[in-house]
């Protein structure tokens, strides 16, 4: 009888995988899911932004999962004693972490940002950004360049995310 259950719950569960795909956390390198499910500044669950999701490393050994830049750049300037060593994004399309620094940044668009009245995208392949820019608009930019304008929004964005919070309450 136990292997008879044994069986019918493995091919459940083979038939479910085969039907919706890998268990998401696991699929497409997204490991950092799993060990910070959920941002620990807005609470947003990382899976569901996994392509605007960040992590980043510190010279401690610790690390950090964000939903976004905006949170990732309120980390960085909350722990000041804490020097990130690796600060990796999502491509935009793939979801796929990629180099901070060296990603092609779009800053703008029509397109609503996570966490911020002015969006910022990350792509490994400058030719997706452009295409990107073709679509919703927006600027090339670096990685400094969208630093500093996540910097420049997050008092308006602060104000944006209580308001939106207010409402949800009402």
């Amino acid at each position: 009888m136990r292997r008879f259950l044994w069986t019918a719950a493995m091919a459940g569960i083979l038939a479910l995988v085969s039907m919706f795909g890998a268990v998401p956390a696991l699929a497409a390198g997204k490991e950092d899911i799993q060990k910070h499910a959920a941002c620990p500044y807005c609470g947003m669950d990382r899976e569901t932004f996994a392509h605007s999701r960040m992590l980043l490393e510190f010279d401690d050994g610790s690390s950090v999962g964000t939903c976004s830049l905006h949170c990732a750049v309120l980390d960085i300037a909350v722990k000041l004693d804490r020097t990130p060593t690796r600060i990796m994004v999502a491509d935009h399309g793939t979801h796929e972490l990629i180099d901070a620094e060296t990603a092609t940044w779009v800053i703008g668009g029509e397109k609503p940002g996570v966490m911020t009245r002015r969006a910022k995208w990350a792509f490994k392949n400058p030719e997706d950004a452009e295409q990107f820019i073709q679509q919703f608009g927006g600027e090339r930019a670096t990685f400094d360049q969208a630093i500093q304008a996540s910097f420049e929004d997050m008092a308006q964005d602060t104000r944006m995310i209580r308001e939106k919070r207010k409402m949800k309450m009402k």
